[in-house]
């Protein structure tokens, strides 16, 4: 299998190309491009923790530095991330990847192509399933880093809420929402309405779509269920917050 430096020189290469005059990456894709640095080291993180071989750990690598490879193109033709207003960013991450021929492996392909959906599709190989779950949570690991970065310290986020889909600040968490938490199931985004929902979302995660416990550990060690459990609670007083959080609780625990 092709080395991890080769495909980085390559992934490196392809960005460049979005680069204006003045070699600087438009300021939406430079942030995707730290995404990217973070979710290969979430998924080193998690390969050295869960003991991968060495095959596998550089496939995770590869797979984590490719998984958003599309989302530089969607900005540039849709001047958009959120893909229910443009395109499948990992199917187009997957078509960009599979044309530009940096891998064969179909493990790695397949892990590109499923890291954003809600569910992975049955009856996978050992090898794909384990590379995808392997993306999706280092993905998530970032996503909470971003989200909290968002937040900040200040209240800027009560009134600039583009990253929060412009939600609703103020408001109790939906009953479908709290419903499909508490039953392990994937929510659905139509009945996302406040800015507790979204929240929620990733607290479901920890609850049902943490697959590794070293990933579980290191949401743990970073305190990304606190942070959420305390920002909620500025949104609602709903009782849902706390059973919600210490069901994730005793689920990272595991």
């Amino acid at each position: 299998m092709i080395a991890y430096k080769d495909i980085l020189a390559a992934y490196n290469r392809y960005v460049d190309t979005y680069r204006g005059e003045d070699g600087k990456l438009p300021e939406m894709m430079q942030l995707k491009l730290v995404h990217t640095a973070h979710v290969v080291d979430n998924a080193r993180k998690i390969v050295a923790g869960e003991a991968f071989d060495a095959d596998l750990a550089e496939a995770g690598a590869i797979a984590a530095l490719l998984h958003d490879t599309g989302r530089y193109e969607q900005l540039k033709r849709y001047n958009t991330f959120r893909d229910a207003d443009s395109v499948d960013h990992a199917v187009l991450s997957h078509e960009i990847v599979s044309q530009k021929g940096w891998v064969e492996d179909k493990a790695i392909l397949d892990a590109v192509l499923f890291h954003n959906r809600r569910e992975l599709p049955e009856g996978l190989d050992a090898r794909t399933l384990y590379l995808s779950h392997l993306v999706r949570d280092a993905d998530k690991l970032d996503i909470f880093r971003i989200i909290e970065s968002l937040i900040g310290e200040g209240e800027a986020w009560r009134t600039d809420r583009r990253a929060f889909w412009n939600l609703a600040v103020e408001g109790d968490p939906n009953e479908a929402v709290v419903q499909a938490i508490e039953g392990k199931r994937s929510v659905d985004y139509k009945d996302v309405k406040t800015l507790a929902d979204f929240v929620l979302i990733q607290v479901g995660w920890m609850i049902s779509g943490i697959y590794f416990a070293t990933a579980r550990r290191l949401v743990r060690e970073r305190g990304h269920l606190e942070f959420r459990r305390s920002f909620m609670k500025k949104l609602t007083c709903s009782p849902a917050i706390d059973r919600l959080c210490d069901m994730a609780g005793r689920e990272l625990a595991i």
